[in-house]
């Protein structure tokens, strides 16, 4: 789909066009392309398309990933590029950016008939950490909380949004960090979000190995040094430590 004003024929559902598009990028995750892929198996038949977007991995991601989607595309290294890259081969009226280490809701067949009908343009889920600590149920609230107060979401939040208006702003910024977080605020622009009411589940593991505290502060530490303008780059080697 081409760059267009949103008008009432972006809501109608063409017979021959997939509805839904799942891009998902990769790097290096041979360990668990394979689980996290399973569970999208049956989505595949009731009208979702899945592209993963590799970029360079070199330990077999790319052939374990090749008989579970539809579509295996090579990309340019960096998340926001391969999303960028996924998107051009989408043939969904809607796309999902889905990290590799989360798990979509399971009542996704609904989210889908709300998207259908929603009049908005974009949207996310709530979160929730797969770790067992009472922290991390406090962490999810925070974050939740968060979202919903300031319309910006995280990636591991699942952001989805109409083709038609990802092409219409640029697709993501090609910086190596906090894609997310300048999408979102593109769009709320435009548009309120669709906050859907059930969550994506992520791997709490950054949490667990680096530790809770640390992580916290060092996830704030980054939102704020980007709100006050420093420059992606240097946060993505503070980041990680390059």
């Amino acid at each position: 789909m081409t760059n267009a004003h949103i008008d009432d024929e972006h809501r109608h559902e063409d017979k021959e066009t997939v509805l839904v598009s799942i891009i998902i990028p990769t790097l290096n995750e041979s360990k668990s392309i394979e689980e996290s892929l399973r569970p999208l198996q049956s989505l595949r038949k009731q009208g979702f398309e899945i592209i993963v977007v590799d970029g360079g991995s070199a330990d077999g991601t790319k052939s374990l990933a090749a008989p579970l989607v539809d579509q295996l595309v090579q990309g340019p290294k960096g998340r926001s590029r391969q999303m960028n890259a996924g998107s051009v081969y989408a043939k969904g009226q809607w796309l999902l950016f889905l990290h590799a280490d989360t798990q979509l809701p399971s009542d996704i067949q609904s989210w889908k008939i709300s998207i259908d009908q929603s009049q908005l343009l974009w949207g996310f889920f709530r979160i929730r950490l797969c770790g067992h600590s009472i922290m991390f149920r406090i962490i999810e609230k925070a974050v939740n909380l968060r979202s919903c107060l300031t319309k910006v979401a995280t990636g591991d939040q699942c952001i989805f949004v109409r083709k038609s208006v990802f092409n219409s702003v640029g697709l993501f910024p090609e910086i190596p960090l906090m894609e997310d977080v300048a999408i979102s605020k593109c769009l709320r622009s435009l548009s309120e979000p669709l906050v859907y009411r059930s969550k994506a589940t992520t791997s709490s593991r950054r949490w667990e190995e680096n530790g809770i505290l640390n992580t916290i502060l060092l996830m704030w530490s980054l939102r704020l040094a980007y709100f006050f303008g420093v420059d992606p780059q240097r946060l993505h080697r503070f980041y990680y430590g390059g």
